[in-house]
């Protein structure tokens, strides 16, 4: 278990590595000056020079990576310099020197994921802590819904294989996997939220908290969760739905089955006591995949619906130019995946005992 614990550790740590990487230099290649956004209408020559050298526009773009490395590292070299962006004395950093010198110190701290350059230089952890939640609410609720309507499902059309009924249920889940989930959401919320408003008593667009007709107070709206759920959960639901239906088929030509079945077990017996629990191997490998691809997936669903989450964070961000913000997103679905591998592994050996991580 050490082992395999150590080698996982530190090829996520290279996966997150790299995922850094690739998505700071794309970013930076792409056409658009964050300083000009950020100074809008009022820029000038002076300003613009002031920002650049405040946010360290004005560095060789690898000299901004390194520094950018620098920051997310719990180990880090920092000027003593007060103007320069990374010093100590900027109030940015949660940290013990451990050496130190005139010019610079070498200290331990907390990973920084440095500070908006949309909204007024607030921090990305805060940003993050006020989004994030929603978003894994959502992605929660919505993998609930896959789980278990695709689990159903699934037994249904594989008890009922070539049958009209395992027909019906292969069209509706082949079309819930085709359709985007913008396309999807547009739909829904057309349809549930307005035509049949009345009826559902549901809402186009909202968040999981909604200020008041008077703007004092904050209240919670669970209702306005249902809708964005249901559709990020559809792809899921149709791809655990014939996971499952093609693993239990598997299973029940098995020998082990064979025999159960000539013990005289009735069909319940065989599925819930044998096969059902050997066919999940797979549905679990996938919900894992599923649900850190739904903070990913998220973005359109929570745009549309004016869902108050990190996919909407990370539209407005890509429309400001916002590295810090869309880095710090990046990171956090990153570490998300990586976190839900290791833990799906563990189920994957408890389910099957054969399996021997390594």
């Amino acid at each position: 278990m050490g082992k395999y614990l150590v080698k996982k550790i530190g090829n996520s740590l290279l996966t997150l590595f790299g995922v850094i990487t690739v998505v700071f230099f794309l970013f930076n290649v792409l056409p658009g000056d964050p300083a000009l956004m950020m100074l809008g209408q009022n820029e000038n020559k002076n300003q613009l020079e002031i920002i650049k050298s405040k946010y360290g526009f004005n560095q060789p773009l690898f000299t901004q990576y390194l520094y950018y490395l620098n920051d997310l590292s719990p180990l880090s070299f920092h000027i003593n310099k007060y103007e320069h962006y990374t010093s100590l004395k900027s109030n940015n950093y949660t940290s013990k020197i451990l050496v130190e010198n005139d010019n610079s110190s070498f200290v331990l701290k907390y990973p920084f994921l440095r500070r908006s350059f949309a909204k007024q230089g607030k921090k990305v952890t805060q940003i993050l802590k006020e989004t994030l939640p929603n978003t894994f609410i959502l992605a929660t609720a919505s993998i609930i819904i896959a789980l278990f309507l695709g689990l159903f499902l699934g037994l249904i059309s594989a008890l009922y294989k070539d049958q009209f009924i395992d027909r019906i249920i292969l069209v509706i889940t082949t079309l819930g996997m085709s359709l985007p989930s913008f396309f999807s959401s547009i739909i829904v919320a057309w349809i549930f939220g307005f035509i049949l408003h009345q009826y559902t008593g549901l809402n186009m667009t909202g968040s999981l908290y909604e200020l008041d007709d008077f703007g004092e107070s904050y209240s919670l709206q669970l209702k306005n969760l249902i809708l964005p759920a249901l559709v990020l959960g559809i792809r899921p639901l149709a791809v655990i739905s014939q996971l499952m239906r093609n693993s239990l088929l598997e299973e029940y030509n098995k020998d082990y089955i064979k025999t159960a079945r000539a013990k005289g077990l009735d069909s319940m017996q065989v599925l819930f006591n044998h096969a059902f629990k050997n066919a999940l191997s797979p549905v679990i490998t996938a919900i894992s995949g599923w649900f850190a691809s739904m903070l990913a997936g998220a973005v359109f669903v929570e745009y549309i619906f004016g869902w108050n989450g990190l996919g909407k964070e990370i539209v407005n961000a890509l429309n400001n130019l916002d590295l810090p913000v869309i880095m710090g997103a990046v990171l956090i679905i990153a570490t998300t995946f990586v976190i839900l591998n290791i833990f799906v592994d563990l189920i994957y050996v408890y389910l099957n005992p054969k399996v021997k991580l390594n």
